[in-house]
């Protein structure tokens, strides 16, 4: 009797072990995809920290396109957007 409880035991306590470590390795492998992205991100981002601090053209694109600054004595013409959404 005792022997069928401890094989009882092992049998529901051992199965809520494996669940567990399978729910810890398939967060491992969500987290390892999780890491590769950010890396790629923070690549990207250093490669346009690079080009802001060596680029003239690049801070100015950026200045144009993110902050919409011009150069004195430019105009800017705004058009209204196209039927076609492009």
């Amino acid at each position: 009797m005792a022997l069928a409880v401890a094989a009882l035991g092992v049998l529901v306590f051992g199965g809520q072990s494996l669940g567990r470590a399978w729910r810890t390795m398939r967060d491992v492998e969500s987290f390892e995809r999780d890491i590769a992205v950010l890396r790629a991100e923070t690549a990207a981002l250093s490669a346009a920290i690079a080009r802001l601090r060596s680029d003239p053209e690049s801070i100015e694109r950026e200045a144009r396109e993110r902050l919409g600054l011009v150069k004195p004595g430019e105009r800017v013409l705004k058009l209204p957007p196209s039927p076609g959404g492009q």
